[in-house]
């Protein structure tokens, strides 16, 4: 099968080029590149050498229209057994090609090529081109004459020149022996055979038959070199002859042949003219070869030879003549069916040539994956062949379809990048395919074939002796498919990395990065002792109007100057180091070692220092890159160049940031900085960056230290803050100025100090002094530093941010002496040098914790009860009324004793150098005047002091709360609006404790506003403690016990006869006195006992309740149950039903007779009967049928023996 086949192949005429001694490659090249520009002869132009011996054969040759065409074949090809079918596959012309400089002796040239001759028995004309002889060789062999032919040494123009002449001889040379051979033909006759023709005796029937159809195949044989001699008119005339005389012999293979010739004749007559009918009278012809071609094969020659190759060439050229967008559907049919007879091919050679056809034209239409397809068979064939030649060959295709299969390499990338800018392509062009790429490069169903190709170019380059592009394809292998590779699989690539690079000579570079994966982590900003403002040297206060150099859209420090850059910008200095953070990820199983990783910067301004890193197996790590910028100018930083695995490599930001768009949208396999542990990190431009001239630096720091300055309130206070220029110009212009807040707390700088020692020159230190004064702490300040602290040590009032900074705006020489090439028109910026001064004010009280304490006093039961509180039935609140300070001071319930009494406790800390005495209030509400209950006012009336708190010191004060508590338990207490009646679940819900939220903050909120805690100190201030979040916190669990009643209250007590009360709410002394002996509030053993118990209803609603009592020894047991009862029981005291009305109480009375003396508690227990949701809320439950048991405090009864 012949490469580059095509209706028009049969028209061409092949000549053999030769290089003859020793011509260099390039040169070889040079000449060759000269000689396939002769490819066409015109007829017209070889008059001169054409001479008619006799009447020509060609009658009707297009001398004026008419050519020659020549298929020059570079270093020859072996004769064809096909030669009598097809003469233009006879090479009918040798021309050999010499370098005289490099041969010197021209006979033995000349003899070399007569010996080369020999090999192409086939050839007419033979022709041996000596370029740039020299004058001697000139002069001997001008006159000799023969088949050298002498190229004088000229310019170029020359020599094409004087080629073209040569050319055009051996056209008209070779004209004539067709002439000569056409009539020696014509009137002798020839046998022409074909290896489908027996190879045995001539004497056989094949041999026979050979000759019936001789006359055919010789006018067929004819046409094909009237074809050769440019006459297609001839060439038609002929073939017809052929295809009568074929078809009556029954030669469907020269009859096919003869077809395929008439075909071409037609082309050429019409000189490339091609319009629908022609067309289809080629499809039509060229149907019928395919069919004759079919119809000839022999069974018993397929195993020798098979005229499928002949088929198949023909299916390709009808193929390459349809091929074009519009006819794709019919091409891509000829091409499957040509595809599918490459299993009938016989010779590895003719499938590689199929499929190679195959690939190109597929290419023409622009179907690249079937053409790269195609090229992957061409490939596995040359692989199959175990050289190296083969393996180059095979290398080189698979690197064709690497652009099909998103696999290629990243230089060829960048050179259809550059072509494209040089043909004119726009950025937005770009920036489109830019995109493109993302989403084609990282298709997960292509990932297994891609991973197979480069696999197969990484077999190929190995054995085709290519270090670099085995690095290459192993480099980009490991990197975009490492998730597909078997730990094993990783360790394989890197040896071969490693191996690759063992072969390449030191500082190799490869365009493709393998690992590890960077990505930019973050510029670091200037920070604020070294921020770079504009200057503008037309005005006195130059730094006006300038924000600050960092990539922040508001610092403390700007005037609210909007940014409206869309593209952070960054500023460098000349001589000052710079950093950047940069972020390395190695996702594979194997410890990666980089030698050397720095900043790639392409402007050439910038010195980068190489790190070395050693990274883990699927680890990341951040890493610090830093450099000195050299020079004024712009800096780009594209990206980071990486020595790694023997190779030095770019690795580009951009594609980085192109992987992990990839892996947000679903496109890249894995995301090697997720698959290492790292944290999602948010995409970070590389800012413009741009290079100042040199400029001074200032460093600051405070005289005696740089931690924090410590004042008390008020107080004032000199520091020294020394200024050193750590730079390398002087600084010339300098400003102080105040900043931030709390300004007033600064009283006076010396800006005149700072000015006398300008020019601040480098290494130079001046000092100023500064004055300060403490400022007063706010109510923010104390809440949060009285939330903050936990003990009485020093707290840090003041936040950060509160302190004053001094501004200092400084500037160098507007040029730069060091550096005499800085433009004298750039005026190099000046710097602002931010100085905090941190101030730390202390509160001279704070309040370290509160909170709430339960006190537990059991009550005795007695004959008297103390006195209770007067409550007004009238009022709706109740009126309060005692007259008793002491009863103020604590309040104890008789009905409930004192259990569950509650006290707030206060700790208070003084971590200053004075003394502060403290006062604690309480605000009581229907009071016509303030009363003072706690342990400061209230105890002057008694004779206690106040409280007192020293230096270094914390005290506690304790408020009751049992004053707070709310005489009624009301339902507007829980909820403030009506419900519809009926709705039971509403009303339940509304009054549960989740509902009542805003009522009880607001409840809070009450009892805190009556609680004043007072301070004074030593230096006449004074001042109320904030201490409302405090007792909110501590309030919070525990309100409603607080301010709540029970709903239902107990008392016991002893009784000689019953009396009535006064009123509803007091009981009187009794009139008769208990007959014991014992001591008063004592119970005698063994004598009957009368008790009463009482119970009162502190609600609006009746309550219907199960009454129980149980009296109960030391040890928790009931004494009046059992076999073993201690206390015998005259009376009901279990299941007793009662009703109590609102605000009233009830008594019942009952006997006991103690057996044993000693120590007994009662308990008195009530089981409500259809709970009002008033008691539920109280309760804290929100279901209808639980119980709602209420349950008093235990009284103690004292029981003596007898006497």
């Amino acid at each position: 099968m012949e490469p580059d086949a095509s209706i028009e192949t049969s028209s061409m005429i092949r000549v053999a080029v030769l290089p003859i001694g020793e011509v260099p490659p390039a040169v070889m090249r040079d000449y060759s590149s000269m000689l396939l520009r002769h490819q066409t002869i015109p007829l017209s132009a070889i008059s001169s050498f054409y001479t008619e011996h006799q009447k020509s054969p060609f009658a009707h040759q297009p001398w004026d229209s008419g050519s020659l065409r020549f298929k020059f074949i570079l270093g020859g090809a072996p004769p064809s057994p096909w030669e009598d079918f097809q003469s233009n596959r006879k090479i009918l012309a040798l021309i050999g090609l010499c370098h005289c400089p490099s041969s010197p002796d021209l006979s033995s040239l000349l003899g070399r090529f007569n010996a080369a001759s020999k090999a192409y028995s086939s050839a007419l004309i033979h022709r041996c081109f000596a370029f740039s002889p020299a004058d001697s060789q000139l002069e001997e062999w001008s006159k000799k004459g023969g088949n050298l032919m002498l190229f004088p040494p000229a310019d170029r123009e020359t020599q094409e020149l004087h080629l073209q002449t040569m050319m055009q001889e051996i056209a008209a040379a070779l004209l004539m022996e067709f002439e000569k051979w056409v009539l020696k033909a014509e009137s002798t006759g020839t046998i022409l055979k074909t290896p489908l023709d027996s190879q045995s005796s001539l004497s056989s029937e094949e041999v026979i038959k050979a000759k019936k159809r001789r006359l055919g195949r010789a006018q067929k044989t004819i046409g094909d070199y009237c074809l050769l001699a440019g006459s297609p008119v001839d060439a038609n005339a002929h073939y017809t002859t052929a295809l009568e005389l074929s078809r009556l012999t029954g030669d469907f293979f020269w009859l096919a042949g003869a077809l395929e010739g008439s075909v071409c004749a037609l082309l050429i007559d019409r000189m490339g003219q091609r319009d629908p009918v022609l067309e289809e009278e080629v499809r039509y012809r060229y149907h019928s070869v395919i069919v004759h071609y079919r119809k000839s094969f022999i069974q018993e020659n397929a195993q020798r030879v098979s005229p499928i190759t002949f088929e198949l060439e023909a299916t390709l050229k009808l193929a390459r003549f349809l091929c074009r967008r519009e006819l794709s559907k019919e091409v891509v049919e000829l091409l499957t069916a040509a595809a599918d007879g490459a299993k009938s091919l016989i010779d590895a050679s003719d499938r590689l040539i199929l499929y190679v056809e195959i690939a190109r034209l597929y290419g023409s239409l622009g179907y690249e994956r079937k053409a790269a397809f195609f090229s992957r068979q061409v490939a596995q064939l040359y692989l199959q062949q175990e050289n190296r030649l083969a393996a180059i060959s095979a290398m080189q295709v698979l690197a064709l379809t690497t652009k099909a299969y998103r696999v290629q390499s990243t230089a060829s990338v960048a050179k259809s990048s550059i072509a494209k800018k040089e043909t004119g392509s726009g950025y937005a062009d770009s920036t489109k395919m830019l995109h493109q790429s993302v989403a084609s490069l990282f298709e997960s169903q292509w990932s297994t074939l891609q991973m197979v190709v480069l696999r197969e170019i990484l077999l190929s380059a190995v054995r085709a002796g290519d270090p670099l592009a085995a690095w290459s394809a192993a480099a980009r292998l490991l990197r975009s498919y490492y998730p597909l590779i078997t730990p094993a699989g990783q360790n394989g690539l890197a040896s071969a990395l490693l191996n690759s690079a063992d072969r390449l000579p030191s500082g190799t570079r490869c365009a493709d990065p393998a690992l590890p994966f960077i990505r930019v982590h973050s510029f670091p900003a200037h920070p604020s002792q070294m921020d770079i403002v504009k200057r503008n040297t037309a005005r006195e206060d130059w730094w006006a109007g300038s924000a600050p150099s960092g990539p922040f859209i508001y610092t403390p420090f700007s005037k609210g100057e909007p940014n409206n850059n869309s593209k952070q910008e960054l500023i460098w200095v000349v001589g000052e180091p710079v950093q950047v953070l940069v972020e390395l990820a190695n996702p594979c199983g194997f410890d990666l070692r980089v030698d050397s990783i720095y900043l790639s910067v392409h402007s050439g301004n910038f010195d980068p220092f190489p790190v070395t890193v050693n990274l883990p197996p699927n680890s990341s790590k951040v890493i610090t890159l830093s450099g000195i910028p050299t020079s004024v100018g712009p800096v780009t930083i594209p990206g980071c160049t990486v020595h790694c695995f023997g190779v030095i490599t770019e690795h580009l930001f951009r594609d980085v940031d192109n992987l992990l768009l990839g892996a947000t949208q679903g496109l890249v396999l894995s995301d090697p900085f997720r698959c290492c542990g790292s944290g999602k990190l948010r995409n970070v431009a590389v800012p413009s960056i741009s290079v100042a001239p040199r400029l001074p630096l200032l460093v600051s720091r405070i005289v005696g230290g740089d931690g924090a300055i410590i004042l008390h309130e008020g107080e004032i206070r000199d520091v020294w803050i020394s200024l050193a220029n750590a730079g390398t110009v002087p600084v010339e212009q300098a400003h102080i100025s105040l900043s931030g807040k709390n300004q007033d707390s600064v009283v006076s700088f010396s800006s005149e100090t700072l000015k006398s020692a300008l020019p601040l020159k480098p290494g130079a230190e001046v000092t100023i002094p500064v004055t300060l004064k403490a400022w007063r702490l706010s109510l923010v300040d104390a809440d949060t530093a009285g939330g903050k602290s936990s003990s009485g040590t020093v707290v840090r009032h003041s936040k950060d941010g509160n302190s004053p900074a001094l501004l200092i705006h400084y500037s160098g020489p507007l040029t730069d002496s060091k550096d005499p090439q800085t433009n004298e028109s750039v005026v190099p910026p000046g710097r602002r040098l931010a100085v905090p001064l941190q101030i730390c004010v202390l509160q001279g009280l704070s309040l370290v914790k509160a909170r709430l304490l339960s006190m537990e006093i059991p009550a005795h039961v007695g004959e008297d009860l103390p006195k209770l509180v007067h409550v007004d039935n009238s009022s709706s609140e109740g009126t309060i009324s005692s007259n008793n300070k002491m009863d103020k001071l604590v309040k104890i319930d008789p009905f409930r004793g004192s259990w569950g009494l509650r006290f707030l406790e206060l700790e208070l800390s003084n971590p200053t150098d004075v003394v502060f005495d403290i006062s604690v209030s309480v605000h009581l509400e229907n009071s016509s005047k303030e009363d003072s209950l706690c342990v400061d006012q209230d105890a002057i009336g008694h004779g206690y002091p106040k409280t007192r708190i020293d230096r270094d010191c914390s005290a506690r004060v304790l408020i009751p709360l049992e004053h707070f508590k709310l005489p009624i338990l009301d339902a507007s207490f829980f909820v403030k609006d009506d419900q519809p009646d009926g709705v039971t679940s509403g009303r339940s819900s509304s009054f549960s404790e989740k509902n009542t939220k805003a009522e009880l903050n607001a409840s809070i909120k009450n009892l805190i506003s009556r609680i004043k805690v007072r301070w004074q100190s030593g230096r006449n201030s004074s001042g109320e403690l904030n201490i409302k979040d405090a007792i909110q916190a501590a309030l919070q669990t525990s309100v409603m016990d607080v301010l709540l009643p029970d709903p239902l209250t107990f008392g016991f007590r002893l009784l000689g006869s019953i009396s009535k009360p006064d009123d509803l709410g007091s009981f009187k002394k009794s009139t008769t006195q208990v007959q014991s002996p014992a001591l008063k509030g004592s119970v005698v053993a063994h004598d009957v006992t009368p008790m009463e118990v009482v119970v009162r209803n502190n609600t609006k609603d009746r309550i219907r309740m199960s009454l129980s009592i149980t009296c109960r020894d030391v040890a928790g047991e009931n004494c009046m149950e059992g076999a073993k009862a201690t206390v015998l029981l005259a009376g009901v005291l279990s299941g007793i039903r009662m009703e109590v009305p609102p605000l009233q109480e009830v008594k019942h009375s009952f006997s006991l007779n103690f057996l044993v003396p000693g120590e007994y508690t009662l308990v008195a227990a009530a089981m409500i009967d259809d709970a009002s949701d008033i008691l539920r809320a109280r309760a804290r439950t929100d279901s209808p049928d639980e119980p709602i048991l209420c349950r008093g405090p235990p009284y103690h009864v004292r029981v003596v023996g007898t006497a």
